[in-house]
């Protein structure tokens, strides 16, 4: 199985968050595990906020950074780029959406990236790309909305 995952459930297979069980081991069955380069600005971030919010020390954060490096090293995530192509694809679709669809900027060029390389379904959480996942002709998946 090729699973998308965007950053929120990328992250959960380091910082202990619920569902995290669940994730890891829908991760540990996938064929391939991907997501956007863009995912590497954010992931670095969600670690930022867990530092600001005291849930994570600074050397935790940089370990838990480090291991995502090494597993991108490794072969176990696969990070597509963005490209003028992915770009300009993602402008597309955006510029056909419905104007009642919410849509951020990097949640589009998940939804862009994903269906631009072929994957069928988005794993995320966060409701406003899951509602618009169908408009990138993707099926939105979520452990937390069924």
């Amino acid at each position: 199985m090729k699973l998308y995952l965007d950053t929120a459930y990328l992250a959960k297979n380091y910082i202990s968050e619920p569902e995290s069980d669940r994730i890891q081991a829908m991760v540990r069955e996938a064929s391939m595990r991907a997501s956007s380069e863009l995912v590497r600005a954010e992931f670095a971030c969600t670690l930022h906020r867990h530092v600001r919010e005291s849930r994570l020390s600074r050397p935790q954060a940089d370990k838990m950074q480090a291991l995502f490096h090494s597993h991108l090293r490794a072969g176990i995530w696969f990070l597509h780029p963005i490209t003028p192509s992915l770009l300009a694809h993602a402008e597309e679709r955006i510029t056909q959406l419905p104007a009642s669809v919410f849509l951020r900027s990097g949640d589009a060029i998940h939804l862009a990236t994903a269906e631009f390389h072929g994957y069928r379904e988005i794993w995320s959480n966060d409701r406003h790309l899951l509602a618009a996942a169908p408009h990138f002709g993707l099926t939105p998946r979520s452990l937390k909305y069924p």
